[in-house]
């Protein structure tokens, strides 16, 4: 029998970010303890450990993480919104309130837009403004409609180039797979990064955390919007996923 892995949130405290910050081996080793449950939250052990799309792009990452939901609507209803992600294009439908703080300017679409399905490979899907401080963008390496979209760096960008930039090289990759009349969304996050110290510490102890806390939003968010009865309308926010409750439903939303 597959078993689910356990979707936990793990709570950081002011004085936890402190001690990330400063480098804290008691904070850590907390987060290595937890690992886990945020690495791989939501996702099975076969999921785990399969090869997907997009792993060949970082062939040696130095962190990975592969989360999944299961969406009670078919493919079909979900890669629409996959398609759509962006900023300046659908959002990405996770906090939009901690993303605005930082200068995202993302904004959650809570239907269809029909104007933003005709992606194809080599579009660029930014995170954040073109003139943002930081060029947080990715290109669109691969995409297979209703079965996978992989996202990583154009293919003239190489790893040693991220590097001089003092920028991270990741892949990111979302997988539909048909299940029970449903789907299986799967996310796998692979990156490589610099051994500068300032490198390890942010790439290596600060981001993880933080990147598990909006993208487990994010596919919570992308389930709400998949399971939603056609012609309604309102704030997912509002709303909340439907479904029975479980590691992927309202009890963890």
């Amino acid at each position: 029998m597959t078993t689910i892995r356990p979707a936990r949130v793990v709570a950081l405290t002011g004085r936890g970010v402190v001690a990330l910050a400063a480098g804290g081996a008691g904070a850590a080793g907390a987060l290595a303890l937890t690992r886990g449950w945020w690495a791989n939250w939501g996702a099975t052990d076969a999921e785990v450990t399969s090869a997907l799309p997009g792993d060949e792009l970082v062939p040696a990452p130095r962190a990975s993480s592969t989360r999944a939901v299961t969406v009670g609507a078919p493919p079909a209803a979900v890669w629409p919104w996959l398609v759509q992600m962006g900023q300046g294009r659908g959002g990405l439908y996770s906090y939009t309130w901690l993303e605005n703080l930082l200068g995202c300017d993302l904004h959650n679409a809570d239907r269809i837009e029909p104007s933003l399905q005709h992606l194809v490979v080599g579009d660029i899907i930014r995170l954040v403004p073109e003139d943002y401080r930081v060029p947080l963008a990715f290109t669109v390496r691969a995409l297979d409609p209703q079965r996978a979209l992989v996202l990583a760096p154009a293919p003239e960008e190489t790893r040693e180039a991220a590097f001089d930039k003092g920028l991270p090289f990741p892949s990111w990759a979302f997988v539909l797979r048909p299940q029970d009349g449903g789907t299986r969304l799967v996310s796998r996050w692979r990156v490589d990064y610099s051994d500068a110290p300032w490198s390890r510490l942010s790439n290596g102890l600060l981001t993880p955390p933080v990147e598990f806390f909006m993208e487990r939003k994010m596919l919570l968010g992308i389930k709400a919007r998949a399971e939603r009865p056609t012609g309604m309308t309102g704030s997912i926010e509002a709303t909340g996923p439907t479904g029975p409750t479980g590691p992927t439903g309202p009890g963890v939303g």
